[in-house]
């Protein structure tokens, strides 16, 4: 099993942070349009399921708590993993078809990593492509020591 590789967007699609560590395959396409194309299916996709969903899929009521709607897709190859936080960040990871549910580990990533590394910090610009050096290799260290990242696979 293993980590292909991450995207973070904020709520206006742009593309935050990427990393990757065994894509095998490259888009063929600049990286800024690989960007606009990802966002472009996560929205489409989002919506297709919130509109699809015979409930209400943001109803806020403690009858009818948040739902969460769309959380992973899987194609005969890879398996891409979602979570949107409140304010509109998403992270994005794609591992093989191997890996299960890692919503917690996504979750990680962004409250963890993201705002203490990031969001916490006055050198870090938000909106803009992150910079942190920090950032980048403790969520490199992260990433290589959860327990479906194999060292080997690429």
């Amino acid at each position: 099993m293993t980590v292909h590789n991450l995207y973070l967007f904020d709520r206006n699609g742009v593309c935050l942070h990427y990393s990757e560590w065994h894509r095998k395959k490259q888009a063929g396409i600049p990286k800024e349009e690989e960007y606009k194309l990802m966002y472009g299916m996560l929205f489409s996709i989002r919506s297709f399921v919130s509109k699809m969903s015979p409930l209400d899929m943001y109803a806020e009521s403690e009858e009818m708590p948040r739902k969460d709607g769309f959380l992973a897709f899987q194609t005969s190859r890879y398996k891409l993993h979602y979570y949107e936080t409140p304010t509109g960040i998403k992270v994005v990871m794609n591992t093989d078809l191997g890996v299960g549910p890692i919503r917690d580990v996504l979750h990680h990533i962004y409250s963890a990593l993201y705002v203490e590394l990031v969001v916490k910090n006055p050198l870090c610009p938000l909106g803009q492509t992150v910079q942190s050096e920090l950032f980048r290799s403790r969520l490199d260290s992260y990433v290589r020591s959860l327990p479906f990242f194999s060292a080997r696979a690429g």
